[in-house]
């Protein structure tokens, strides 16, 4: 799985001119399933993004979750994360997930995110939404199971021997 976090003051989709979901401050999460996620993935990437720490407090700038400062998300499934353009200029879409596993492990996404207390918005699987929001910072991140799954790099700063 792959999502792109986006800090928002507000964000709202809408499909056919209906709004279908809004959140005031909180996250949009753009979701985005290959063939190989599991229900697992769905709930791992879940519980990170319900424990970073994206908001500010009085003193630094990275230190509440969403949970403490009130914050919602507004979750929507996004296939063409998995757009592969490494040949020719029209995106192949073969590494994105079939539609029915794909809704499932995006509302298992969801589900869990409401498991953790959370106000969960969601578009509307498969349509053709518009989404409107306003960044906040801006602050983006990028949470890929594939990524997650690798042992971090030290730095320089935090290598005893460095």
């Amino acid at each position: 799985m792959r999502i792109v976090l986006q800090r928002v003051t507000a964000a709202r989709v809408t499909v056919d001119g209906h709004i279908v979901g809004e959140i005031g401050g909180g996250v949009v999460a753009l979701v985005g399933v290959t063939h190989t996620d599991t229900a697992a993935d769905a709930e791992r990437l879940a519980d990170k993004t319900a424990s970073l720490r994206l908001f500010a407090d009085r003193e630094r700038p990275f230190d509440r979750t969403l949970a403490e400062v009130g914050g919602a998300v507004l979750c929507v499934s996004q296939f063409t994360l998995f757009g592969d353009v490494r040949r020719g200029n029209r995106p192949s879409w073969v590494q994105a997930a079939a539609a029915k596993p794909a809704r499932q492990l995006v509302d298992a996404y969801a589900a869990r995110l409401k498991y953790h207390g959370l106000i969960v918005a969601t578009g509307v699987f498969g349509a053709h939404m518009h989404i409107a929001l306003d960044n906040d910072g801006p602050v983006t991140l990028i949470l890929d199971t594939d990524e997650l799954a690798r042992p971090r790099r030290r730095t320089a700063r935090e290598d005893p021997a460095g």
